[in-house]
């Protein structure tokens, strides 16, 4: 099967580090896309910048007592910036009535999901753990 490369768009933004490790670890744009949408735990700021670090299983079992348990996480990391594309496209505007002004400064206020990392854990993470220090490093590297 071919992996397929993300494409940018006026709500996520790929950074090239972000498309390399999904295609070693084999994970698709869509897949990324439900880690952020339904997390299963978040971690904030663990590495600066306001950067939020989000984890889903990549697959889930019932114990006998019917817990959930996993042996592997899906990791993403990605940090929500002003749209650079909204704000070139859209000017001063000398709109006559407040609806119109009102629309225009909505659309000043439309945010980017800048997607900086993803992974694949083999194992369960316990929560506020920090990174593993070799992902650490390929984020400070690139940050």
């Amino acid at each position: 099967m071919q992996w397929k490369t993300p494409q940018n768009s006026k709500k996520y933004f790929w950074t090239e580090h972000a498309k390399q490790k999904m295609q070693q670890h084999g994970l698709s744009g869509q897949r990324v896309v439900r880690v952020i949408r339904k997390p299963l735990r978040t971690e904030e700021s663990i590495a600066g910048n306001n950067v939020v670090a989000v984890m889903q299983p990549q697959s889930t079992k019932r114990d006998a007592d019917g817990t959930k348990t996993w042996s592997a996480e899906i990791w993403v990391m990605y940090k929500i910036v002003d749209n650079p594309q909204e704000k070139a496209k859209q000017k001063a505007s000398d709109a006559p009535d407040a609806m119109a002004q009102f629309l225009h400064d909505m659309r000043l206020q439309q945010k980017q999901i800048r997607i900086i990392s993803a992974w694949r854990y083999p194992g369960k993470t316990t929560p506020g753990e920090p990174l593993p220090e070799e992902i650490a490093d390929e984020i400070a590297e690139i940050l």
